[in-house]
């Protein structure tokens, strides 16, 4: 059967994780490079990606681009799995952004570690967001991530998710996400409204395991 089209102009929670939950980034540098893929692809290029590699983040934010595939409200990466907050500008776009930063992922990290074969459980999963109440408070269990799975001791400690450009939207340069057309955030209120979560999220991280996803 095929599978339904996500909606234009419509907010998902994507999610995908590494089969077998296998740790698929190792090392600064391997994180680095998702994000640089996310950078990357999230609109139509006309330069090769190993060119963009070469920019620093100054001329990668002012770099000309061509369509953009998906506006991007919030992600995180994990040691395991990714989570992204889309909103699909045209038909099939999800699909190509997703399928970009994983195939290419999955190049980059099977030649580093000399190995073979997909890397990823399956095609991504999605959530539509169906209004504003949902779609912050995803965005809180996306940031604490870090926090719930005892990486960090707070989500601003962990540099691989898009918590720190909405807590510092003045002076942090390496900007991915477009969720100031979404939500209305206040810095302060944002960084208490996150802490107030990790009790919260440690709780129910708990019990996980007996929730349906």
């Amino acid at each position: 059967m095929r599978r339904r089209e996500l909606g234009t102009e419509t907010l998902y929670h994507i999610f995908n994780r590494s089969i077998a939950e296998y740790t698929i980034f190792t090392r600064e540098e391997e994180y680095i490079r998702m994000e640089n893929l996310i950078r990357y692809y999230k609109n139509k290029r006309n330069l090769k990606f190993s060119r963009f590699l070469q920019l620093d983040d100054e001329q990668k934010s002012t770099l000309s681009v061509g369509e953009k595939l998906v506006e991007i409200i919030a992600y995180c990466i994990m040691p395991t799995h990714v989570h992204f907050v889309l909103k699909q500008m045209n038909e099939g776009n999800i699909s190509v952004f997703m399928n970009s930063i994983l195939n290419s992922y999955t190049h980059y990290f099977n030649i580093r570690h000399k190995r073979r074969g997909p890397l990823w459980e399956s095609r991504f999963k999605h959530v539509l967001i169906q209004n504003d109440e949902y779609l912050i408070h995803l965005t809180r269990y996306i940031h604490l991530n870090p926090v719930t799975a005892g990486l960090v001791e707070k989500p601003e400690l962990w540099e691989f998710s898009s918590y720190k450009e909405y807590i510092d939207q003045q002076n942090y340069g390496h900007n991915i996400c477009d969720f100031k057309k979404f939500l209305d955030i206040n810095p302060i209120s944002y960084k208490e409204f996150i802490e107030a979560g990790i009790d919260i999220q440690r709780e129910i991280a708990k019990i996980k395991h007996l929730l349906m996803e």
